[in-house]
């Protein structure tokens, strides 16, 4: 990739798009919120095939994320929490628990953070109607 400096941040073109990068949210995607979006949403696609492997049936994905910065040390991230809520008809919780066992050792953006960034991964099952 290569980026380019604009007015308040830099930028950058994709196959998919354009993509504007800042420290100030009027001018682009802040460094963290890209960072907290990569490992969040790397987790969800891994959860995502796993469950499909396992023919579970699952109508919705939905990632809720917390992050921790620490404003002494530059204001890093230390912590990202991610939260999944599953909706899907008889989904058990056991083999839900495994599955993100399995997300957290197959996602690539988690293992590149830890233990640097603690990541800890909690769910609900919201049953489908």
């Amino acid at each position: 990739m290569e980026f380019k400096m604009k007015q308040g941040g830099f930028t950058t073109d994709l196959a998919y798009g354009k993509l504007h990068i800042s420290g100030d949210e009027q001018y682009g995607f802040r460094p963290y919120q890209l960072l907290t979006a990569s490992i969040a949403v790397c987790s969800g696609g891994v959860l995502r095939k796993i469950l499909e492997k396992k023919r579970m049936q699952v109508e919705d994905i939905t990632i809720q994320t917390n992050v921790l910065r620490n404003e002494q040390e530059a204001n890093r991230l230390e912590k990202v929490e991610i939260h999944f809520i599953i909706k899907g008809k008889e989904l058990p919780e056991t083999q839900i628990k495994k599955a993100m066992e399995l997300t957290r050792k197959n996602c690539s953006m988690v293992q590149s953070v830890i233990p640097a960034i603690e990541v800890v991964e909690t769910f609900e099952i919201v049953p489908a109607e």
